[in-house]
């Protein structure tokens, strides 16, 4: 839309056109549909674009009207980008030293990166003080003002404030096309205070109903080790205060879950500096919850006829290169390895870093990658003997090991890697088995969520961005097939799902499972993908029924997507109480007292025997004190034993803290069977 007219034709939400001068503000439409929306609207959306109330349309445009509504991602974000600055104005109160940098809105509120003298560093003591004047600024009501000026004008005034952060971020504003700078005002332009921003902001201060101050971090400037070191501030904001209330109850819960904070108290997973960031130690405990997953996966992809492959953890650059894994992908993988001998050549040329990397992109130097990807090993494996249409489909899985450089700030516990294992695996089939195979996979992941309680979840079928075709490798007719297979698959599950154009991989469409956990945050988790396009780079065949040559059509799925990252979110999900199937320790068995350890060791032995986890806590402990370590170690069953159970041959059961009466020891050990040989969800005591 935006077509130049002498009039501004707006069309509404409702498919409603009403015509104005050419001019009128965003506000004075809010104004003319009634006064309860002027009273409500905080910014809009102009043709897809979020925009101030002061913007004047032109044309042909579609407009709709944002309001303080906490249920809207495009309201918070304006309500959070106006904090941000209501927060760095207020910083500057309490520290005039400050050099602001950069303050964006993010998906759960704000940051705001600063430069501040050594002799006066940013302290959590400082948030009070802060949030007062945030609080003063806010009272005051005062109106969020734009003022543009040309980029020569705009940059000589930076120039002369001094501000070397700011003079970068317009240098970086007129290299993206920018043909002006614009600044925002709390108040009177060049009397109050204002900071370089695009926009957008609220009508006025007074319309951010709630915000807070929430942590400090450090971080670099354009995330580069070797720049500036800065100090990032994070906070939220939100329309009304009830919502800031629930997520600070929200945070307050995912603290008390947190998995870092939970792996380590019950011994799952180490990160070690001399082993490097982002890499885990999966130990005992750990290693016990991920090979009951893999075991579990396992047997559904028995049922399904998948085979099971290994695949090296490295391979050759040019193997990446035929995939486009190198160079599409580049920026997210560790450098390529150059074999000895050929590095020393290189540098007795007198080869240049700049020209090595050149020569490597252009085929002219060979190295080896450290896998980022199963997908071109398994494809490999496929091409080795000949297929016929009789064979198809070939389904090929994979507990792959796959490698990712990520940046050291962007790195977080087990959901944020550098080295993580996938449940991999490709399928493939004909056209005409496309559909099916991809309901096998579609099937799957809705047992393994079903199976670990994880049913609130929504389905994403991401596609192209038409604007950004180079991103992209394929015909698009491939694409265009691929994206119908992804559309007609999500439409068969049964639950709703949402199209989102840029969010398919390099080389084709996806399906994403994206889970609500219980603190109600959304994760990424399941994924599947329909690709036409790697099987022709490859060039691979089957023999069809007409005995001719055919392309293939192939599938990449990953149910749980990443196993670090997966149990990151399990643990956190089940606040380190798995269920029985998945508990590293499923029974703890407690004698009252030294005299019924012999007893405790020959029970231990009988369930050790049946299969399940077992330890015995002979500390010379009262009972309460060892109930209460089985507790807080999430231990699910912990079996006391004393006279009446020894005698009896029995258990008296105790389940997180709740006794539950005693129990023949052979009666006990059935009933944890059959809730491990079901996976049965965690029991609670009520029930």
């Amino acid at each position: 839309m935006g077509t130049q007219t002498d009039t501004a034709r707006v069309k509404l939400p409702d498919g409603s056109m009403r015509e104005f001068a050419v001019g009128v503000t965003v506000a004075e439409v809010a104004g003319s549909i009634g006064p309860g929306l002027a009273r409500a609207a905080i910014a809009a959306k102009v043709d897809g674009r979020v925009v101030d109330l002061s913007c004047r349309l032109h044309g042909e445009v579609d407009l709709a009207i944002l309001t303080g509504d906490d249920a809207n991602a495009d309201s918070l974000s304006v309500i959070r980008h106006s904090a941000a600055h209501v927060m760095a104005e207020a910083i500057g109160i309490v520290i005039p030293e400050v050099e602001l940098v950069y303050g964006p809105p993010i998906d759960n509120g704000f940051y705001y990166d600063l430069a501040l003298p050594e002799q006066r560093p940013l302290r959590t003591e400082d948030f009070d003080a802060i949030e007062a004047e945030m609080f003063r600024i806010i009272a005051e009501d005062r109106p969020f003002t734009r003022y543009e000026m040309a980029i020569d004008a705009g940059m000589a005034k930076l120039q002369a404030e001094g501000n070397k952060y700011k003079l970068d971020n317009a240098r970086r504003a007129a290299g993206d096309g920018c043909d002006c700078l614009s600044w925002y005002a709390t108040g009177v332009p060049k009397q109050d205070w204002e900071d370089l921003c695009r926009g957008p902001h609220l009508p006025s201060t007074g319309r951010i109903g709630a915000c807070k101050i929430l942590s400090l971090a450090s971080c670099y400037w354009h995330g580069d080790a070797s720049s500036d070191q800065l100090t990032r501030v994070y906070g939220t904001a939100f329309a009304a205060k009830k919502s800031l209330s629930k997520y600070l109850t929200q945070l307050e819960q995912a603290r008390q879950r947190d998995h870092r904070v939970i792996g380590k108290q019950l011994q799952l997973f180490h990160i070690d500096e001399e082993v490097g960031q982002g890499l885990i130690l999966w130990t005992p405990n750990g290693a016990v919850i991920r090979r009951e997953l893999e075991e579990f996966i396992r047997g559904e992809l028995r049922k399904q006829d998948y085979q099971f492959v290994y695949t090296p953890h490295i391979g050759k650059l040019d193997l990446y290169k035929t995939s486009g894994h190198f160079p599409y992908y580049r920026e997210s993988q560790y450098p390529p390895m150059i074999e000895a001998d050929g590095m020393q050549a290189l540098a007795k040329e007198g080869c240049s870093c700049a020209e090595l990397s050149n020569r490597l992109k252009g085929g002219d130097v060979h190295g080896y990658l450290l896998k980022p990807m199963n997908c071109p090993h398994h494809i490999k494996i496929f091409a080795s003997q000949p297929h016929s249409y009789r064979d198809l489909p070939v389904r090929l899985a994979e507990f792959g090991t796959v490698y990712r450089w990520e940046q050291s700030g962007e790195i977080g516990g087990m959901t944020r890697v550098r080295g993580f294992t996938q449940d991999d695996a490709h399928l493939f089939c004909t056209e005409a088995q496309l559909a099916q195979e991809v309901h096998g996979c579609l099937e799957l992941v809705k047992i393994i969520f079903s199976t670990l309680q994880m049913e609130d979840y929504r389905v994403r079928v991401g596609v192209r961005d038409s604007g950004e075709s180079s991103k992209y490798v394929g015909s698009a007719e491939n694409w265009d097939k691929a994206e119908q297979a992804c559309r007609d698959a999500a439409s068969g599950l049964g639950v709703p799902f949402v199209e989102e154009a840029g969010e398919a991989a390099f080389y084709g469409p996806k399906i994403d499972f994206v889970v609500h956990d219980v603190l109600d945050r959304e994760w990424q988790l399941g994924t599947i993908q329909v690709d036409y396009n790697l099987p022709e780079r490859f060039d691979l065949s089957y023999i069809g029924s007409d005995n001719q040559s055919h392309r293939p059509v192939m599938i990449h799925r990953a149910p749980f997507g990443s196993m670090e990252r997966f149990v990151g979110v399990l643990i956190e999900h089940f606040a380190g109480a798995f269920p029985l199937w998945l508990a590293p320790e499923q029974v703890r068995v407690l004698p009252i007292s030294e005299k019924y350890n012999r007893y405790a060791q020959q029970l231990h032995e009988q369930l050790k025997g049946a299969g399940l986890r077992v330890t015995v806590d002979d500390a010379d402990d009262k009972i309460g004190a060892k109930i209460r370590r089985g507790r807080l170690n999430h231990v699910p069953y912990m079996a006391v034993v004393g006279e009446k159970e020894q005698t009896a041959g029995a258990v008296a059961v105790n389940r997180a803290g709740t006794n539950l009466g005693a129990l023949a020891a052979g009666e006990f050990i059935a009933a944890l069977k059959q809730e491990v040989d079901l996976r049965q969800p965690r029991k609670k005591n009520n029930k």
